[in-house]
């Protein structure tokens, strides 16, 4: 009865995932296929998914519509130094969360779930007017020492952490190793599986990041890239399509190359947090 319904579920299931695949696929195809097409075959009914006239000129045209190359170079700048400040904060909070036992330990981890639960634009206001008031507004500084540490880097660290085994510290102990080496030498390798999974979420979410740059710059030396794409659409009315394309694809590209190479690790991470 089994060998019966084999090959009929497995064929709905490959239909199944098939389509899912489909319906997160094609916008990214769609935007590909339409940052190629000219201005007239944009409008034309009924569309058609492949250009008929591939133009490549509108990668070149959107950069140079604007200072594209700050806006990248910001961009990069922005999401590493928050995932530098970020890695330097949530390793030690969450090895003293996972390895310590200190009074308030407890409530001091509930306070950090919770920030979990608060999205950046509720306390913009008042970390606005901390930037303002140390004159950091229109500066990348104003950028990234907001986001300097993260609940959700630290709340991952520590569950990864908690699963090394005591004998393993023990070991470390009697070696004479101090708890800054068995931080730094011995936890934080167990852990890297996490460490760049945690590293790909930070920087996706703050390389696409629109909200915080736009209240925080001004100029265009200190503005990243989804600004630039704003402003590419607003400076040209909102209706060359295939120049706004082109510029979220060079918005998306890096995030695929990052996901690409670290994409081993996210598998073994999830693995790894499974068991």
């Amino acid at each position: 009865m089994y060998r019966v319904w084999y090959y009929p579920r497995k064929a709905v299931e490959w239909v199944l995932l098939i389509g899912v695949a489909l319906v997160f696929v094609f916008p990214f195809l769609w935007m590909l296929l339409t940052a190629f097409k000219t201005l007239p075959e944009i409008y034309q009914f009924p569309p058609t998914l492949l250009p008929e006239q591939w133009e490549f000129g509108n990668f070149a045209k959107a950069w140079e519509t604007g200072p594209f190359l700050t806006y990248v170079l910001n961009s990069f700048l922005v999401a590493v130094g928050i995932l530098l400040l970020q890695f330097f904060t949530a390793v030690p909070a969450a090895y003293a969360f996972a390895r310590y036992k200190f009074r308030g330990r407890n409530w001091l981890f509930g306070l950090t779930l919770i920030a979990l639960m608060i999205p950046p634009q509720i306390v913009f206001l008042p970390v606005y007017v901390e930037m303002s008031h140390f004159q950091l507004v229109d500066t990348l500084w104003a950028l990234i020492l907001p986001y300097g540490a993260s609940a959700f880097g630290i709340f991952l660290l520590r569950q990864s952490f908690m699963q090394v085994p005591d004998e393993v510290i023990e070991a470390a102990r009697l070696d004479d190793a101090s708890e800054w080496k068995i931080m730094w030498r011995i936890m934080v390798p167990m852990a890297k599986p996490v460490l760049v999974t945690f590293g790909l979420f930070s920087f996706i979410y703050h390389w696409n990041d629109y909200f915080w740059p736009l209240i925080m710059t001004n100029s265009d030396s200190v503005r990243t890239l989804p600004i630039g794409i704003w402003m590419l659409k607003a400076s040209e009315g909102g209706k060359h399509w295939n120049m706004i394309m082109a510029g979220n694809v060079m918005l998306v590209f890096p995030i695929l190359i990052v996901f690409f190479i670290a994409q081993r690790h996210i598998i073994r991470a999830f693995i790894y947090q499974s068991k």
